[in-house]
């Protein structure tokens, strides 16, 4: 078989591609810098002729001409994963709205909602016997190829060859869009004073022959150069990074002690600087997997030591974490905070930690200063979203120490995390928990 004419064969153009969408239609979206930047870009110019179609992504890279103005709004919806800032600046318009989801579900259950009429990605070059590579992720990519009515998937040459889920068939692919534009690139947070001696706190948790899920943002990159020291970690994680390929270049990321996928580095999306794409390319070393399997809490507890690390917006006294909202507004989503809390919950010897800076400055109405705030308080902001319940956190970290709630009663737990409370903040804490009988 011919594989190249085959491919030949379902090429079409952007505004080829564009005609397939009808009024109604469910559009579902490769997710960050998987997403299909061509078509997205040109979304907008078919406005005139369709209604209501609804596009669902997750951390779109881009402020995309369809859902930034309001002006397209009766003729795109789009629904949400997770909020990345250019949906929180358009999320006024009126026309986005989040889907509420614990990330190893999402494809799960919005295919039981509704199944899509197209989906559209990205592919790197296909290879001699007819496969291509989905590349940045496999999250819901993957089981969409596989559920939607059409695929349409842009080939980028630019595009990293990755393994796992990734892989598919040019006979699963109904057409094809030759591209060549660059990765979408997240920018490195460098690490603040707060961040770093965050990171060592967090950094002493970890033992050598951990596995290893860390997210993105300065107190990860903080963690992750705090870890040279540590020997034979592993990586299962939802989010592949920079920092991972920094401990696997400094020889500290091994994986051989690893228990599920020895010696493997395992994802469901990556996404960063050219620096890891690069690593990525054509390294056997990485698995990209599905969602649903990679951020399955029984699936990650298999891992043995597995340390789950995430951040939150803000924690109560009894260790509830609102991680995705500022009072009702969205702000970002859910994703696999609980799933890895919870597997590595399950793990031998594992650990879910929660790390947050103790203040946070906000906007008052109608005055120029910002107002200093505890991230620790006696009740979450009115409307919050309870993103980990205080059921699924072990550790809690800020500048000013580590809390260890597993085990512990509530009035414990109001004891040590008021001790990583802000000093300034301590006495009015202790005050509210009394007169809340938090205890």
């Amino acid at each position: 078989m011919n594989w190249q004419q085959v491919y030949n064969s379902k090429l079409i153009t952007r505004q080829e591609a564009l005609s397939y969408i009808k009024s109604g239609d469910q559009v579902i979206s490769a997710l960050a810098a998987a997403e299909p930047r061509g078509i997205l870009t040109e979304l907008h110019t078919i406005a005139d002729r369709v209604k209501d179609v609804t596009v669902v992504t997750c951390l779109p890279m881009d402020s995309y001409e369809y859902y930034i103005n309001p002006k397209h709004k009766e003729s795109f919806t789009m629904e949400g994963w997770f909020y990345s800032p250019a949906i929180r600046n358009a999320h006024e318009n009126g026309n986005i709205s989040f889907i509420p989801n614990h990330l190893h579900l999402a494809a799960t259950k919005r295919l039981a909602h509704r199944k899509p009429n197209i989906f559209i990605g990205t592919a790197s070059r296909m290879d001699k016997h007819g496969y291509l590579s989905l590349s940045l992720s496999a999250t819901y990519e993957r089981d969409m190829v596989e559920h939607a009515d059409l695929v349409i998937l842009e080939v980028n040459e630019k595009m990293p060859r990755t393994f796992g889920d990734t892989i598919v068939h040019i006979n699963d692919i109904d057409y094809v869009i030759n591209e060549s534009y660059d990765i979408p690139q997240l920018g490195i947070s460098e690490p603040s004073e707060k961040d770093k001696i965050i990171g060592r706190y967090i950094a002493d948790l970890i033992e050598d022959g951990s596995t290893l899920q860390l997210g993105i943002g300065g107190i990860p990159n903080a963690v992750a150069s705090e870890l040279m020291s540590k020997k034979d970690l592993g990586i299962h994680t939802e989010m592949f990074t920079d920092g991972m390929v920094d401990l696997y270049n400094a020889g500290v990321v091994t994986g051989i002690k690893k228990t599920l996928m020895n010696g493997k580095m395992v994802a469901t999306f990556a996404l960063g600087s050219k620096k890891l794409y690069d690593f990525i390319d054509d390294n056997p070393a990485v698995v990209i997997a599905k969602g649903s399997w990679t951020n399955n809490p029984y699936v990650i507890g298999q891992n043995y030591k597995m340390v789950s690390i995430n951040t939150t917006l803000e924690i109560d006294l009894t260790g509830q974490c609102c991680s995705e909202s500022i009072g009702h507004r969205q702000f970002s989503g859910t994703g696999g905070q609980c799933d890895t809390a919870v597997g590595a919950q399950i793990s031998q010897g594992g650990k879910s930690i929660i790390a947050l800076y103790s203040t946070a400055q906000i906007k008052v109405q109608g005055q120029t200063d910002r107002k200093l705030i505890s991230k620790i308080s006696s009740r979450l902001t009115y409307g919050a979203a309870v993103s980990l319940s205080r059921n699924d956190v072990d550790f809690v970290v800020t500048e000013f120490g580590i809390a260890e709630l597993r085990g512990t009663s509530v009035r414990e737990r109001v004891k040590r995390l008021i001790n990583i409370a802000h000093p300034d903040f301590r006495e009015q804490l202790k005050y509210e928990a009394r007169e809340l009988m938090i205890w």
